[in-house]
């Protein structure tokens, strides 16, 4: 039996801000849909992803930036961190650890995310060439 994580919740205060938020980090609008005045549900998708997040109201029953290290693989740390830079969007320096690089991130309410530049899928990458 197969099994894919493909959506995640992300509670926000917000949903247009963190909208304009998540577009200015690069994701993409799948869905905005407004079924009530109670509820509307937005699904938004980084670059190459195969894995959503969704925000908007009445979704979630979490707080609203209590979700924690999400990580975001990307190819080069260095590269990433320059894109968000200039797009701006507040980033960490680039913290080395013995597995890769990180590159740390907030939106508007404190949810957390990780650019992670993977060591080992840097070097598995290079050997299937």
């Amino acid at each position: 039996m197969n099994m894919t994580l493909e959506v995640i919740p992300v509670p926000v205060s917000d949903t247009d801000r963190a909208i304009a938020f998540y577009k200015k980090v690069g994701f993409n609008v799948d869905m905005d849909q407004r079924m009530s005045d109670e509820l509307r549900f937005v699904q938004l998708t980084p670059p190459g992803s195969g894995c959503s997040i969704h925000i908007g109201e009445g979704m979630s029953t979490l707080d609203p930036g209590t979700v924690k290290g999400l990580i975001l693989v990307v190819d080069s740390a260095e590269a990433a961190k320059a894109e968000l830079d200039k797009r701006g969007v507040e980033t960490s320096d680039i913290e080395p650890q013995p597995w890769g690089k990180h590159v740390y991130f907030t939106d508007p309410d404190g949810n957390s995310w990780t650019l992670q530049e993977s060591f080992a899928r840097s070097m598995s990458r290079q050997s299937s060439k």
